[in-house]
């Protein structure tokens, strides 16, 4: 509990919550005014950003000690969650392209 006590307490700790907590906040708004037709080129984007993150979380893993449990499941989740977020964003980024492609006649 003192933990928790503390990152409350501490002005840095309190003002970079402040900051995720606005940056949160500020990408939904963001995001909701998106266009359709900008979606596609978006998704490429951030699958490349997620790849990136995916080969950074491998990268820490490999650097954790071998008895931190807690950076290795974290470092396991973003790997995991990255890897889902890529191929979540190429299944629909597909699904967008099909839209646009002549439809095949009978």
């Amino acid at each position: 509990m003192d933990m928790l006590t503390n990152i409350f307490t501490d002005p840095a700790t309190y003002r970079l919550l402040t900051i995720v907590i606005l940056s949160i906040f500020l990408g939904i708004e963001i995001i909701s005014h998106v266009p359709s037709v900008l979606h596609t080129p978006l998704m490429s984007g951030a699958n490349a950003i997620h790849g990136v993150v995916i080969i950074g979380a491998i990268i820490v893993m490999g650097q954790a000690a071998t008895d931190d449990y807690v950076s290795l499941a974290l470092g396991f989740l973003a790997v995991v969650l990255g890897t889902l977020n890529v191929v979540g964003g190429f299944v629909v980024t597909d699904r967008m392209l099909e839209m646009f492609s002549k439809k095949k006649k009978k």
